[in-house]
């Protein structure tokens, strides 16, 4: 979208990706756009192309562009008839779960008036500690929120290599993705510098979080103009193919959380129990790591250390470090109150293909 010489926006680019959406509209196909450049175009407002902006800076960056980025989606979309509609998010509007479902409604409510939703990250509010940091990974969340069938990611590269095609000349594309294991999550590689972060490696990451929600994800190539178009039109691509067990869309989202808060490591009869959709009792944790509340996403881990699922925990960590290893009945004189019959339900637990 933001021309990588100038630093300005590309409005004949934009101008054919809006006419891509109306077209895409009149078939009864909703879309909601991921937009980022708001620093970079305002690095150029500002005459600040050069040298490494502070937390401060950026911030400050994002509020003067933000409000250029989004005039130039509101002016393309209105060219077609389209009406824009802005939203920023947080971390917070996606990971803590009633905050997820109030910004649900709302993008629901959007399309459902015929608006075409404009989101970006809240970079002005945003710390680093706290933040997506790349609009890969902020999009599967946003598509994971509104249950889309599809996710697009427009890149500078066709797809998926075996390598760098810019560095490896034997470097295989590859069309389609079933299944995200270890090897085709190695294929990807640092986030390059420059005014945007991001990368092959926050793609996968990306995928991971949107094909876990039953959501397909592409990746292509959009520098042409009508890129959605192209992709119809059979444009060399690379297809990540959804999970077809996603689950509710409590445990899509439980799938989608970018950083559990703490973890738990289970001793094997545990996992065998959770495996065959057993709640997760406390007699069978044999470690409780972090700090956490209830309602927390917290990591499952094996006795090796590895991450093996996830779940909403029922207790905090602190309680839940006095509960581990004990029996059912024991809870209540443990705490010294009756509580939840589990560490966690098995409702709130997914495990890990």
């Amino acid at each position: 979208m933001v021309d990588g010489q100038t630093r300005a926006i590309r409005h004949d680019w934009l101008n054919s990706v809006c006419a891509d959406i109306k077209a895409l509209r009149a078939r009864g196909t909703e879309t909601v756009i991921v937009s980022s450049g708001a620093i970079a175009l305002a690095r150029r407002q500002m005459g600040l192309l050069d040298g490494r902006p502070t937390l401060a800076e950026k911030q400050a960056l994002a509020a003067i562009g933000q409000i250029g980025l989004y005039r130039a989606w509101q002016e393309a979309l209105g060219q077609h008839g389209l009406v824009a509609a802005q939203f920023l998010l947080t971390p917070g509007d996606t990971e803590n779960r009633r905050r997820h479902l109030n910004a649900r409604s709302a993008l629901e409510a959007t399309l459902a008036m015929g608006a075409v939703p404009v989101i970006n990250e809240n970079d002005a509010l945003s710390v680093t500690e706290q933040r997506f940091g790349d609009n890969d990974r902020l999009g599967a969340r946003v598509a994971q929120m509104a249950s889309a069938s599809t996710l697009v990611l427009f890149s500078d590269i066709e797809g998926l290599f075996t390598a760098d095609p810019r560095t490896h000349e034997d470097a295989a594309h590859i069309p389609v993705v079933a299944r995200l294991d270890e090897r085709i999550m190695d294929m990807g590689g640092a986030p390059p510098p420059g005014f945007s972060t991001g990368g092959m490696h926050t793609k996968l990451l990306a995928a991971r979080i949107a094909t876990r929600a039953g959501t397909e994800m592409i990746i292509a190539d959009g520098r042409a103009p009508h890129p959605l178009q192209r992709l119809e039109d059979g444009e060399r691509c690379t297809r990540f193919l959804p999970d077809i067990h996603a689950g509710t869309a409590r445990k899509r989202w439980i799938a989608g959380v970018l950083s559990p808060e703490g973890s738990l490591t289970l001793d094997e009869g545990a996992l065998a129990a959770i495996r065959e959709g057993a709640s997760l009792l406390p007699i069978g944790v044999r470690s409780v790591g972090g700090h956490f509340k209830r309602g927390d996403v917290v990591a499952l881990l094996n006795h090796h250390g590895k991450a093996i699922g996830r779940g909403v925990a029922e207790y905090s960590s602190k309680d839940a470090q006095i509960l581990m290893g004990h029996r059912l009945e024991e809870m209540d004189s443990l705490l010294g109150y009756h509580g939840r019959n589990a560490l966690m339900d098995h409702n709130s637990i997914i495990l890990d293909s």
